[in-house]
């Protein structure tokens, strides 16, 4: 197991090889009004800068004091101040939390570690981020990180959660090895609530390649499932194409909930998954 500081700092160091966030978040359903500035006028608290008077603006608006220098009338604009809501989710299902021989982390860890540094280009942009079923409120900031991090290790108890009380961006990361009718009675309440979110499914290597020869027992961690294999190398055809058409069936599952999907096989540079992770979240927003 990878402890957690260093997965917080490799997050860090994966947070610095991406560009800045580039989205809209007002255009994001998962935005609220908040501490976040967009650099343009709209709802918020801090001034943003005067324009001149048109005549569909009320009476009430004219900044006097700063009309009062001029012969121009001038109304005082407000920069928008929105936040986007992200909440994470991470499986802590036994056959989650494993990994192969050789390598280096499990599949939960190396959704951890994708999820936590887009976690903090999320913090740094003034988004609101939280766990998914973690019992507490989303927050700003770097102690943000720090409690998103602590949730992802203290885990849900393998249960699955329930939609978050308001609209936000989701990220559920998990193997996906359930049937997929099960996968989808789970995320559809979630999907009824939060229009836009992303699934991570992540795998690892001996489970796409199946490289496995003669004699086999394979079983699923914290699962009384198991079966032997007289050779193994004879099912790696049969195999492969199930996995293929059960990752297929994900896809579509997630394209009719109008999510996005991305996956990652743990062993590999992070960095093109992190890309695409931020690539999706990016997107809700650039529909406005």
């Amino acid at each position: 197991m990878t402890p957690a500081a260093d997965l917080r700092a490799e997050a860090e160091a994966l947070a610095r090889q991406l560009p800045n966030l580039n989205f809209k978040a007002e255009a994001s359903e998962a935005a609220h009004i908040g501490s976040a500035g967009r650099r343009r006028a709209g709802t918020g608290e801090h001034f943003w800068q005067y324009r001149r008077y048109a005549q569909e603006d009320a009476a009430d608006r004219v900044d006097w004091r700063r009309s009062a220098k001029g012969h121009d009338l001038f109304v005082r604009e407000t920069e928008l101040e929105t936040a986007r809501t992200v909440l994470f989710w991470c499986d802590d299902h036994p056959g989650f939390r494993w990994k192969g021989d050789g390598e280096l982390r499990t599949k939960a860890e190396e959704a951890t570690l994708l999820m936590l540094a887009l976690s903090i280009l999320l913090s740094k942009d003034g988004e609101r981020i939280g766990a998914l079923g973690a019992g507490r409120a989303p927050s700003f900031g770097k102690r943000a990180v720090d409690r998103l991090a602590e949730d992802f290790a203290r885990g849900t108890g393998r249960k699955f959660p329930s939609p978050p009380r308001k609209p936000a961006t989701l990220v559920v990361a998990s193997d996906f090895y359930d049937p997929i009718p099960e996968w989808q009675a789970r995320l559809a309440p979630l999907a009824a609530k939060c229009a836009e979110g992303i699934i991570l499914a992540v795998a690892s290597p001996t489970e796409l390649d199946f490289a496995f020869q003669g004699r086999v027992k394979l079983h699923r961690p914290g699962t009384d499932m198991s079966r032997i294999f007289g050779r193994a190398e004879t099912m790696r055809e049969e195999y492969q194409k199930r996995y293929t058409a059960e990752r297929e069936a994900l896809r579509e599952l997630t394209n009719r909930m109008g999510w996005r999907f991305v996956s990652h096989t743990t062993g590999t540079p992070p960095i093109r998954s992190a890309a695409q992770l931020k690539a999706q979240i990016e997107s809700f927003g650039a529909k406005a």
